[in-house]
């Protein structure tokens, strides 16, 4: 049997872990591009970091010497940062995009050429609802999730005439680590009468009681495996309803919601 050749980035933990265990699983060949060696029976480790362009051309020559092609590039490498937008530093806020928008970038430059030669591929970026249900004091993360789906459509039109489809994948909460690694700041909390730390607070309770790691790394790597995918997806039931709702929504109603969820 032919065999697809499957690249997750930030294959070492949460989600992504999941996601890589899900395609070994259905009989892919996994590589994870990370920048800790955490072993996983099965899938193969190179040691990358996304935000360095030359890591990721060098990881992914070394995939297509060994395979000879690259069928399936997960985009799940990530980090979150929280606090009030006039308290975080340009490089906090950079630091955001260079992982979890330039880092998904860096990686479909380096795969998209040889994706085109052989007239087929799957690229999935991980985004968030975030993208839709812009978070307060989470907002460079929002915005980072959101510039992720408009990157996503759009990449999607370029190259889908080679044989490549593009998807975006929206988890809610996801109970995973992902929550401890948080960069917190709560700076200004004073000055906004403690908003920050409830807002922060109350959305990592969501998240410690949500969806289970495993459940959403097997969606993923359903969509990943599909013969045809839909530009964005969302995972489970409620997430698929709110992410409606806020596009249904006009932006006013939708924000203040959002507002007395986040920002009280």
């Amino acid at each position: 049997m032919n065999k697809k050749i499957a690249i997750v980035t930030g294959g070492n933990s949460g989600i992504g872990r999941c996601t890589a265990i899900s395609l070994k699983n259905s009989g892919c060949t996994v590589y994870d591009f990370s920048r800790r060696n955490i072993p996983v029976d099965g899938i193969k480790h190179i040691k990358t970091d996304v935000t360095d362009e030359n890591s990721v051309k060098s990881a992914v020559e070394k995939v297509i010497c060994e395979e000879g092609k690259i069928d399936i590039l997960i985009n799940c490498a990530g980090f979150g940062i929280s606090g009030a937008v006039e308290f975080t530093t340009a490089e906090a806020a950079k630091s955001q995009f260079d992982v979890n928008f330039f880092g998904m970038v860096n990686m479909n430059k380096a795969v998209i050429p040889h994706m085109r030669s052989k007239n087929i591929g799957r690229i999935v970026n991980i985004s968030s609802v975030a993208a839709v249900a812009h978070i307060p004091f989470q907002t460079f993360y929002s915005a980072s999730k959101a510039a992720i789906e408009s990157y996503t459509c759009a990449l999607d039109n370029e190259i889908r005439p080679f044989g490549i489809s593009v998807t975006a994948i929206q988890p809610g909460d996801i109970c995973t680590e992902f929550t401890q690694a948080r960069q917190r700041s709560f700076n200004g909390d004073d000055i906004y009468l403690g908003r920050i730390r409830r807002s922060v607070s109350s959305m990592e309770k969501d998240e410690q009681k949500g969806m289970k790691p495993e459940v959403a790394g097997e969606y993923i790597a359903k969509i990943a495996l599909k013969n045809n995918v839909k530009p964005i997806y969302t995972i489970g039931a409620t997430y698929k309803i709110l992410s409606v709702l806020c596009k249904t929504f006009p932006c006013r109603v939708r924000n203040k919601i959002v507002g007395m969820l986040y920002a009280k």
